[in-house]
């Protein structure tokens, strides 16, 4: 197959994060099996105009502001002919590729902003997000898709795509390199957030939990970087919790590891996710997760069985759910066993040859015809 993938990102730009990861994880194992994929996506200051990632042929135009305003135009004049489906990997704002004229389109797609956008975003750019994603029933209505989840799928279906034309493929997760150590786990009850530290994420739910909790010597430490850690900050100090929340700042794998290893629990506590693969991470680590009972978290997270879920925004059950792993260490671990068993479902392969196929079947059947 020539498979034209369409985001905003490669995995180099600076900006990458968990879509890009998935992108290069999944459609580099294509490349690898003989297709032929390429990358449009947008650059960044000084980047390269062209690469080759993982066998994927990269081409990058405009930057993160100005690739919706580039894609189209670079698409018709140079890789117009090229494809035999384009897959637009819809992580932002929808680029509406089904009017392009592309042989095919498939969409891929982690998750959609909905009106979560107004907890991320200033007022104006969350209102343009939002109304951007409005249209994707009318546009994409003929084509198939591809969610992460079935939280997505559920999304997509209730904006008024066919469930028929929804796939839902779960994204892998690298069972190699996380993995459990003997001896690695903190003496004392440790609990860690991994990830942005945006509003929307929900940090200030899991520190307000945290605060609520019985146990007095507990620690949370907080991986990540953002524009609201100053505020976070300032909310852990007013709740007299400067000694035993520690903010680590952007950390590195072997960091990211030892955190995952060592935490009693990853709290998590977003009002809504593609997936939680932050989730499977620490699972894979036999790490227990805390998190919110919310759409696609909650099929990252087996309750009473990989971790505890509750209802989102409820900081008091959080906080029951933390004590009672900071009480029984036995608990942690047996919780830790189950889901080390639980991340070792998901791999990157059955990842790529579900898409695969998924891709054949599209191009095989007339029905997607644009």
């Amino acid at each position: 197959m020539r498979i034209l993938v369409v985001n905003w990102q490669d995995r180099e730009n600076p900006q990458a994060g968990g879509a890009e990861i998935h992108l290069h994880e999944i459609f580099g194992r294509l490349a690898g099996r003989g297709h032929a994929v390429t990358l449009l996506c947008g650059g960044w200051p000084d980047a390269p105009p062209h690469a080759v990632l993982d066998g994927i042929d990269v081409h990058r135009v405009g930057t993160r502001h100005t690739f919706p305003f580039h894609a189209r135009r670079y698409f018709e004049r140079r890789l117009a002919g090229t494809c035999d489906v384009l897959v637009e990997d819809v992580n932002k704002i929808p680029l509406y590729t089904p009017r392009w004229g592309a042989p095919r389109v498939m969409t891929l797609v982690p998750h959609l902003f909905g009106s979560t956008a107004f907890q991320e975003f200033p007022a104006p750019l969350a209102a343009a997000v939002w109304m951007a994603e409005r249209p994707l029933g009318r546009v994409y209505r003929h084509s198939p898709f591809e969610a992460i989840s079935q939280s997505t799928a559920d999304d997509l279906v209730h904006r008024g795509i066919a469930r028929s034309h929804v796939e839902v493929i779960y994204p892998g997760i690298d069972t190699v390199s996380y993995t459990p150590a003997a001896g690695t786990r903190a003496p004392v009850p440790t609990f860690a957030y991994l990830g942005r530290l945006k509003h929307y994420k929900g940090v200030h739910l899991v520190i307000r939990a945290f605060a609520a909790m019985q146990r007095r010597d507990a620690v949370l430490e907080i991986a990540g970087a953002g524009d609201y850690r100053p505020k976070l900050e300032r909310l852990a100090a007013s709740l007299d919790l400067a000694s035993r929340v520690r903010f680590l700042g952007r950390i590195s794998e072997p960091e990211k590891l030892a955190l995952l290893r060592r935490s009693w629990a990853l709290a998590f506590a977003s009002p809504k996710e593609g997936w939680g693969i932050t989730n499977l991470e620490a699972a894979a680590c036999g790490t227990p997760v805390v998190a919110s009972n919310s759409p696609g978290i909650r099929e990252s997270v087996k309750h009473g069985e990989t971790g505890f879920l509750v209802e989102h925004g409820d900081t008091a059950a959080m906080a029951a759910a933390m004590d009672r792993l900071a009480g029984d260490r036995a608990l942690v671990e047996s919780l830790g066993v189950t889901a080390r068993r639980f991340a070792e479902t998901f791999t990157w392969e059955r990842a790529a040859e579900q898409t695969e196929r998924h891709l054949a079947r599209i191009l095989a059947s007339e029905g997607f015809a644009p």
